[in-house]
Formats: structure tokens, C-alpha cells, sequence
């Protein structure tokens, strides 16, 4: 029988009950053994309702558990980095929410821990599991097309409610830490290099005082351009074009690709408008949340690295606070 690990999740957070926790138990080598909450009825009811056997009324118990081999952090940004050191001092590692901090020196402050503990930490940005990336990072890597200058990325959705987090300003709400960081990391991912100065322009919710619309430009080695607009407040969004000097490749769903669904790259060599050198490829259905977990769950079963560590976070987050400084600078700035 494969050996499985025992999970536990710290919080009730939605991307949990929506994707992860029902990743975690259809999963190949995991299952989820115990929750966590600060509200114990809150815990035992989620608990309850995915079959899940312990709940706790405090992180700390849940960090306490002997039984628990790995953790889920999705609480709020702020809690990223305290609660995953706490994971760490208790033996366990972690698969934490993006984004893995609040700036790039609170990750580097978790990398310390992390070697430290010798355990795996990694960053939960689960689209680099989807075969779609995978498929075009080949695509970029193999010249289909051409030398591939540019990428324009969308990522929008319309949240106005006072209550959630995202929408909270002192815990690390806001656009760019939410939706923004996603844009910065695959352009990182399929240019296969990281930015060097960052521009921003962003503008703030009035009340919430949170970035509620962000563009930005990131410039790259040899030329290269990602150029983004991120909101919490326009209608539901996303794309990502990228842009190469022999055509051009189209994700059309490209964050939350739905688990039950094909996904289709749309590749255009450039032949004309009207679409004459249009092909359509099709990806089968995957639930990327479901290969994130289990390609963690491989690497503390086996003892191995991860594909990603703590150091692509590090800068990612190097490239979020320069677009940071900028907004408030109103000019470049080193990333």
C-alpha cells in the first residue's frame, strides 16, 4: 500500500473548502486528519462536513498533534510567515498560501527557519502544476514562438465586501498580493528569468484603503515585458497572452482553470487577422490543486527537494515590492 501523510489545516479559509481540502482527500498519497480554527465550533462543523476526524480550537493544538505529518497555511497574509515558523518549530512542514509574505524580508526570515528545520516549505501557487503552464513553458523553451518578447496578463474580480480579508488592508489585503502576484510569477516562470526594475501605477479603495486596481510594468533580461493589470473591484477576468516574434499563445482560463473541464492554449502564428494561423490545443481536464498536494506530499514522503522552494518566493516577492515602492514613488524601481 502507498504510505500517505496526515494533514492539517490551519483556518477555515475559503480556497481551502472550495479547492484544497477536497484536493487533499482525493488525493494519491495524502488525506486531511485534522483542522484547525480559533472558533472550536467553526472547526468541528468544517471537520465534520469533509469528513475529517480531529478538530481543534487553536492552531497550537493542531501543531501539537503528534499524528500530523504535514501542514496547509490559508489563513490570512499576515499569518503566512508567524504560523509556518510555528509549523516548523513543531517538526511539521508546510505548504503555505500565496503570497509566502508580506515583503521579501519576511520570506527570507521564513527561509532562514526553513533550513533551520530541514523540513519542506513551499509556496502553494498551484498553476505551476497544470499542465497547461507546463505546456506552455515548452512551448516557449522549444522557439515555437520565436523569441518571445512580451507577456500581457488580466486578472480581475469584483469583491466589495468590508469583512473579507482580501479587502483589508492591515492583514495584507489588497490586489496585488491577492491576484497580481500570480501575473509576476508566470512571466518569471515562462521567461525563466527574474525581473530587473518594476513600475507601478495603483489605485486605492477610498474606505478599505487596499490596492483595488494595479498596473504594472516589470522589464526583464534582454528586453523582455510583462505588463499587467490586477483589480479586486471589475468584472471577473483573466488572461494571459504571450507574445513572441513567430506568433503568440493564448491561455484563456489561466488561474483557475476548472478541475473538471478541458483547458485550451490557443497558438496563432501571426499569418493574418483573421485567424488563418489559428490551433487550438487542448489540455484534459486536471485539478492543479490535487497535483500541488501531491507533488509536496512526494517530496516529504521521499525526502527530496522540492521543483519549487523558498527562494522562487523570495523573488517573488522582491518583484511585489518594488511594484509597491514605485506606486508610492511614482518611478522605476530596482526589483
Amino acid at each position: 500500500m502507498t504510505q500517505m501523510i496526515k494533514w492539517g489545516v490551519l483556518g477555515c479559509a475559503g480556497i481551502a473548502a472550495k479547492a484544497v481540502i477536497p484536493a487533499i482527500q482525493s488525493s494519491c498519497l495524502g488525506r486531511v486528519a485534522a483542522l484547525a480554527s480559533r472558533d472550536a465550533e467553526k472547526a468541528s462543523a468544517m471537520a465534520t462536513r469533509f469528513g475529517i476526524e480531529k478538530s481543534y480550537g487553536s492552531y497550537e493544538d493542531l501543531l501539537s498533534d503528534p499524528d500530523i505529518d504535514a501542514i496547509y497555511n490559508p489563513l490570512p497574509n499576515h499569518l503566512h510567515v508567524p504560523m509556518t515558523i510555528k509549523a516548523l518549530e513543531h517538526g511539521k512542514p508546510v505548504l503555505c498560501e500565496k503570497p509566502i509574505a508580506l515583503n521579501a524580508a519576511q520570506a527570507s526570515e521564513l527561509a532562514e527557519a526553513q533550513k533551520a528545520a530541514n523540513l519542506p516549505v513551499a509556496e502553494a501557487f498551484m498553476v505551476r502544476h497544470h499542465p497547461q503552464w507546463k505546456k506552455a513553458r515548452a512551448m516557449v523553451a522549444e522557439g515555437r514562438l520565436g523569441d518571445v518578447r512580451a507577456i500581457q496578463t488580466i486578472f480581475a474580480y469584483y469583491l466589495d465586501d468590508p469583512k473579507n480579508v482580501r479587502n483589508q488592508a492591515d492583514i495584507g489585503g489588497g490586489g496585488l498580493f491577492d491576484v497580481g502576484c500570480y501575473a509576476i510569477n508566470t512571466a518569471r516562470f515562462l521567461f525563466d528569468a527574474e525581473p530587473l526594475r518594476a513600475i507601478a501605477l495603483m489605485e486605492n479603495d477610498p474606505v478599505f484603503g487596499t490596492d483595488r486596481l494595479t498596473s504594472g510594468l516589470l522589464a526583464f533580461p534582454e528586453g523582455r515585458q510583462l505588463a499587467f493589470t490586477c483589480s479586486t473591484q471589475l468584472s471577473l477576468t483573466q488572461k494571459v497572452t504571450v507574445l513572441g516574434t513567430r506568433g503568440r499563445l493564448e491561455i484563456p482560463i489561466p488561474f483557475n482553470a476548472p478541475a473538471d473541464q478541458q483547458t485550451v492554449l490557443i497558438f496563432d502564428d501571426g499569418r493574418d487577422l483573421a485567424g488563418g494561423g489559428r490551433q487550438e490545443i487542448v489540455i484534459e481536464p486536471v485539478d492543479q490543486y490535487r497535483e500541488q498536494v501531491d507533488a509536496f506530499a512526494e517530496a516529504v514522503l521521499s525526502g527530496t527537494s522540492l521543483e519549487t522552494g523558498l527562494d522562487d518566493a523570495i523573488a517573488n516577492m522582491k518583484a511585489i515590492d518594488a511594484l509597491f515602492r514605485s506606486a508610492t514613488s511614482g518611478r522605476w524601481e530596482d526589483a
